[in-house]
C-alpha cells in the first residue's frame, strides 16, 4: 500500500477521488454518523457513485462501495478499472466489500482517501489475497 497526498494523485484519480468525497454527502447515516464516499470507473470511463445507507436494524446497512457497484450492475456494467473510497478518517474497505470487488475485478487497484488531504493507493489482491471465488465452485479447483 502507497501513501501520498491528494495533490499527488493524476488526474484521473483526483477526478475519481472528488467524485467519492461528493458521494459522501449523500450517505445516510444516522446511526455511526460515518459517511462513506465510493465512486468506481467502468471500462467505458464512466463512474457509478454510491453511498453507506444504514438502517435500523443494522444488518440492513450497505457499504457506499457495495452500493456503486451493484448501481453499476444494475446499469449494466460488469467490468470496472478502478475505484476510490472517501471517508473522514480513510477507513479501508471491510471484508463484504472487498469480497464483492473481487467477484467483479480482482486486481483493481484501489484508492482510499480521507477529508484531510492523505490518499493511500492498493489494490483487491491486495485488500484480500486468496479470496473465495467462482473458480471454487467447480470440480476443477
Amino acid at each position: 500500500m502507497k501513501a501520498m497526498r491528494q495533490s499527488e494523485l493524476s488526474s484521473e484519480w483526483a477526478t475519481l477521488a472528488e467524485a467519492a468525497l461528493a458521494a459522501r454527502a449523500h450517505a445516510y447515516a444516522p446511526y455511526s454518523h460515518f459517511a462513506v464516499g465510493a465512486a468506481l470507473r467502468d471500462e467505458d470511463g464512466r463512474i457509478h457513485t454510491g453511498c453507506n445507507i444504514e438502517n435500523a436494524s443494522y444488518g440492513l446497512t450497505v457499504c457506499a462501495e457495495r452500493v456503486a457497484i451493484w448501481g453499476a450492475v444494475a446499469d449494466g456494467t460488469l467490468a470496472f478499472k478502478a475505484l476510490a473510497v472517501a471517508s473522514a478518517t480513510g477507513a479501508m474497505p471491510c471484508g463484504a466489500c472487498r469480497q464483492v470487488m473481487a467477484e467483479f475485478a480482482p486486481d483493481m487497484p484501489v484508492l482510499v482517501v480521507d477529508g484531510q488531504g492523505q490518499a493511500w493507493m492498493t489494490s483487491v489482491g491486495e485488500l484480500l489475497p486468496s479470496s473465495f471465488s467462482q473458480a471454487q465452485l467447480t470440480n476443477e479447483a
